[in-house]
């Protein structure tokens, strides 16, 4: 079984419009709501891929109701979510049909008090008992410790449970020097946690801060790896048209099956990246087009060398 953790859970909202524009009324043309945060897009790709998935976090108010009553409906995956007396946040992302663009509008997320933190880390723990790898995903909400992902990363270790970051921010910074086995940052995430803009130099700095392996995400480029046996570079034949949003959690997604399915780097990398793209190619967040995820499978390059650890 994977676990995947998302702190600040979410009703996704989805809106087509044939072309936004500031300062005017749309009409949309088509609405697609789904359970969202990071860790449960990550999750309904694993259970659509064939591997049991359970997803813990927070739920609460109406709008925490809605993403249970819709997770109660994914075959594979199994909600161990936590209530909270605040209300879940809400996502909204607007796709502009004509460019193909999103615009994204997050919410923070409700306060987190310290009793219901109290109670999410002995949830936590006892979760990880016959867990084959965990994923601790997206932002925190308000009242969750800054630290927090660094302590999540430590009980993990402590349980020999496989763990896989992605975050960002002054979280990612504490949580890295943990020593989770795999972080994912995209490059606006990894330049802030290391000051440099060069993706390789960035790559390899962060993994000194104390990840074991760091997969960069580099949208349309690709996913570049430096890990204990070696880095590569995967990248998808072309650019695929469509809404991103989602598409690093498949990466994500696609790097948990590799690592549980004991896949060599390269084909982890390999089918991270397909699964990215195809994920682009479809209409909502975690979920992922299977046609163009086979077809990609096989055209993803990856380049790279065995290193010494």
């Amino acid at each position: 079984m994977i676990l995947t953790v998302t702190l600040n859970t979410a009703l996704d909202i989805s809106y087509r419009v044939r072309s936004l524009r500031p300062h005017a009324s749309h009409r949309v043309s088509e609405v697609l709501e789904r359970p969202g945060g990071k860790g449960l897009n990550v999750a309904r790709v694993l259970a659509a891929l064939g591997h049991p998935v359970t997803v813990t976090g927070f739920a609460g108010g109406a709008t925490g109701r809605a993403v249970q009553e819709r997770l109660t409906g994914t075959p594979g995956v199994v909600d161990a979510l936590l209530p909270v007396t605040g209300t879940t946040r809400r996502t909204i992302a607007v796709v502009d049909e004509r460019t193909g663009d999103t615009t994204q509008l997050n919410e923070p997320g409700p306060t987190i008090t310290p009793a219901e933190w109290s109670a999410f880390q002995e949830a936590y723990e006892d979760l990880l008992a016959g867990t084959d790898a965990v994923a601790l995903c997206g932002s925190l909400p308000p009242g969750v410790p800054v630290g927090a992902y660094a302590g999540l990363v430590r009980t993990a270790r402590a349980a020999n449970v496989p763990v896989l970051l992605d975050t960002s921010g002054e979280p990612l910074r504490r949580a890295v020097a943990a020593r989770p086995d795999v972080v994912k940052p995209n490059a606006d995430e990894l330049a802030e946690l290391t000051g440099s803009h060069e993706p390789l130099r960035a790559t390899q700095d962060a993994r000194r801060r104390g990840a074991r392996a760091v997969v960069a995400s580099l949208g349309a480029e690709g996913l570049l790896a430096v890990t204990p046996e070696g880095r590569w570079r995967a990248t998808p034949p072309a650019h695929v048209r469509g809404n991103p949003t989602g598409a690093g959690d498949s990466a994500v997604a696609g790097l948990l099956s590799g690592l549980v399915d004991r896949l060599p780097w390269p084909d982890r990398l390999a089918r991270a990246a397909a699964l990215s793209a195809a994920t682009v190619a479809a209409p909502a967040a975690g979920e992922f087009d299977r046609g163009a995820y086979e077809q990609l499978l096989g055209q993803v390059a990856v380049t790279g060398e065995v290193t010494a650890a």
